[in-house]
Formats: structure tokens, C-alpha cells, sequence
């Protein structure tokens, strides 16, 4: 039985950026708690390589209500590209905490 609560205890958690989950799918990633009324989804739209890696270096970003009866177009609360990942997470984190607490 011990080892049974050991396993729940160490449970995999995924990626996550500032305390909300981040989830790549493709060239897709979701950035927010699925559970929570708002979410940020950003699309890698153009890359470059650099060695071996792939780095996005244009990505459209786009604050969302997250509620898929809705049509994608009611969803978007909020939509910009940024040069590059981070700026793309920059900007989705401040829009999220924003939307999340109300303002």
C-alpha cells in the first residue's frame, strides 16, 4: 500500500511556464490550466535552423476564451505576433494573468 501513495506522490507533471501548464502539439502550443476560463494558444508560423535545432523565430499569439462550444472566432479575445518564442510567452503570460484576475 505504501508504494501505491508513493506512485500518486510522484506523478509525472508536465512542462509548465510560470505556474500554468504549457502543451506543444505540432506547431501548436497552449499555454494555461485546460480547467481555467482562459488559455493562450500560440502558433510557430516560420522557423529557422540554427545547428540542429529548429527555432521559431515568428509565432502568433492569441488569448482565448476556453470554451469549445463557442466558434473560434468568438474565442479570441486578444491576437499578435512576436519575433520569436519568447516574446510570444511574454506577452501570452501577461494577457492570461490579466484575463485570469479580472482586469
Amino acid at each position: 500500500m505504501a508504494s501505491n501513495s508513493k506512485k500518486n506522490k510522484t506523478k509525472q507533471q508536465g512542462l509548465t511556464y510560470k505556474g500554468n501548464p504549457l502543451v506543444r502539439k505540432g506547431s501548436m502550443l497552449y499555454y494555461g490550466d485546460p480547467d481555467q476560463k482562459y488559455i493562450v494558444t500560440m502558433k510557430v508560423l516560420d522557423t529557422k535552423q540554427v545547428n540542429e535545432l529548429y527555432i521559431a523565430t515568428k509565432v502568433s499569439v492569441e488569448l482565448q476564451i476556453n470554451n469549445p462550444s463557442l466558434r473560434a472566432k468568438k474565442r479570441v479575445l486578444k491576437k499578435a505576433e512576436r519575433d520569436g518564442l519568447y516574446k510570444a510567452l511574454d506577452v501570452g503570460t501577461v494577457w492570461l494573468e490579466d484575463a485570469l484576475q479580472g482586469t
